[in-house]
């Protein structure tokens, strides 16, 4: 999946060129609130506009309603809520039709790419419609147009072939350069390519960097090569576990998955999260890094609540305990100061990192501090080790406390860096070509 042609490998000057971003930025009252996205787009298509290609941008955002589409369909929430006699698919369609144009538009990030690419950015007010086809006729070297929301059409996601040849239209390269989406197969991340429409695919430079540091890393780690799990649940990470004890020799596991692995060992957990599903399967993966020669560090102490922070990040009560002796009326919400210490200890002395997942719940300042130490840890390494961060939520706590210039690479998609986690092939990255 490594080898694969970036948009430096292929002549763009007057090509018409069709680019899948991940635009699918935060917004509050119309503006955008977080602007890594489209900073992170901005390179490639930087690099396409200096080069004279004609660039046609996609991107989703949000999980709107098929409201462009001849069918509206509901989602299975709205078809409960109809079930229930809550509501109508009327009054469900009409809701999103006056909501969503506003609420999950593109134009607010058409308009700060213009004013970051100096006016050389146009939108368009449909993805498949006469203004995008006059807005795409009507490019010259050198210029953008920002297609409106594709999830506005149900047939992005269902990869409608017809679709996908009015999306692709004239388009003579196709660059994917969203890996936040591409774990997906849908019409703009890979089946405007698998259905033979577009026949030069290219990966723009966020994905290859993608590759470069992440795929990488995992296809060929140095070592000692240390992969860090956290976050809620073992059910989300099942095939992860498996994988990296394959690959990496030592697996460290924190947040609220680690107390199924404390009970698979015969602990009392008391009122912690539990998947009691997945209690045999942790015995598994513990046996078989025992035979495999693996190290699995399971938490040592544990930072307990009676009760989980109300609001989330308001004053709690905590205390410490060792992980065996967890009390029946109490909750684990963090590692504890010497697993803080065991798991720091174990990222100095390794030369890769991967992490995902946080230690415990990060939003509260309180529980924050295994999360912090496991960060901390990584920017003390910065320079001796590759660090990865697997985006999602791990992503999100670095950045927020203030590490991320101190990590060698933060992913751009959560579900996508933990299906390559998983090593399972991402159809937006396969389906481009090979060098």
């Amino acid at each position: 999946m490594m080898n694969k042609k970036s948009v430096k490998d292929v002549d763009v000057k007057g090509k018409k060129v069709l680019v899948r971003c991940d635009f699918n930025v935060p917004m509050k009252d119309g503006a955008i609130t977080d602007e890594n996205r489209i900073n992170g787009a901005l390179p490639t298509i930087k690099y396409l506009l200096d080069n004279g290609a004609k660039v046609t941008l996609c991107s989703h955002m949000g999980k709107p309603h098929s409201i462009f589409s001849d069918e509206v369909k509901l989602n299975k929430k709205d078809k409960k809520k109809v079930e229930a006699g809550e509501t109508t698919k009327e009054a469900i369609i009409e809701k999103a039709k006056k909501d969503e144009p506003k609420k999950l538009t593109l134009a607010p990030v058409a308009k700060r790419l213009n004013e970051l690419l100096g006016g050389k950015v146009a939108f368009a007010s449909d993805v498949v419609g006469a203004d995008a086809k006059a807005k795409r006729d009507a490019l010259k070297n050198g210029e953008a147009v920002l297609l409106e929301n594709l999830r506005f059409h149900w047939e992005e996601e269902g990869k409608e072939e017809n679709f996908c040849k009015a999306l692709a239209y004239d388009a003579e390269i196709f660059v994917n350069d969203a890996f936040g989406t591409a774990h997906r197969s849908h019409a703009s991340t890979a089946a405007i390519v698998e259905y033979g429409i577009v026949k030069t695919a290219v990966c723009g430079f966020l994905i290859e960097k993608e590759l470069e540091v992440m795929a990488a890393t995992l296809e060929n780690p140095p070592r000692p090569f240390v992969a860090i799990l956290g976050g809620a649940k073992v059910a989300d990470k099942l095939n992860v576990i498996s994988n990296l004890l394959d690959k990496c020799d030592t697996l460290i596991i924190g947040g609220g998955m680690a107390y199924t692995f404390l009970k698979a060992k015969g602990y009392e957990v008391g009122q912690s999260l539990l998947d009691e599903e997945k209690i045999q399967y942790c015995k598994d993966m513990m046996e078989k890094a025992a035979k495999a020669g693996k190290e699995l560090l399971l938490p040592i102490d544990t930072v307990v609540t009676t009760h989980f922070p109300e609001p989330i990040d308001g004053a709690i009560e905590t205390e410490i305990v060792p992980s065996d002796k967890i009390p029946a009326d109490k909750m684990g919400m963090d590692i504890g100061e010497k697993t803080r210490k065991l798991y720091a200890d174990k990222v100095k002395s390794a030369k890769a990192v991967i992490w995902n997942g946080p230690m415990g719940v990060f939003e509260n300042p309180t529980l924050a501090k295994g999360t912090i130490a496991v960060a901390q840890a990584l920017a003390d390494v910065y320079g001796k080790c590759t660090t990865i961060i697997g985006g999602g939520d791990s992503a999100a706590a670095v950045q927020q406390l203030g590490f991320a210039d101190k990590v060698t690479h933060i992913s751009t998609g959560g579900g996508a860096s933990l299906e390559l986690f998983e090593g399972k092939v991402l159809p937006g990255i396969a389906c481009l070509n090979d060098k």
